[in-house]
């Protein structure tokens, strides 16, 4: 099971955030996120959609356990984000052109 407030920390600190940057990221209250840690109580789901939105991941791949799942490369958006347009039977083709290499 994941850690939350040790994945908040993880993400804070490979964007090199400041707890101050990320309350201000997440529009979220700086005395909020520090009673978080201070009185080591999990945030509620809204507040960790902000979190999530201030990161720019889902939730999803928030409480992913392969860090390749939640910190995918910039080319790997790329694609992501083309394969997303494709029609179904584009998308159909490319795997299977894809498969065949």
């Amino acid at each position: 099971m994941i850690d939350v407030l040790k994945r908040i920390e993880e993400l804070k600190n490979l964007h090199g955030w400041s707890e101050y940057t990320l309350a201000e990221k997440s529009t979220l209250a700086q005395s909020t996120i520090s009673s978080w840690y201070r009185q080591n109580m999990l945030p509620s789901i809204s507040s960790l959609e902000k979190i999530c939105n201030a990161f720019d991941i889902s939730l999803s791949e928030f409480f992913a356990e392969d860090n390749d799942a939640i910190y995918p490369t910039d080319q790997q958006r790329e694609l992501l984000k083309a394969f997303s347009l494709l029609s179904p039977n584009q998308k159909d083709l490319l795997i299977k052109f894809l498969k065949e290499k």
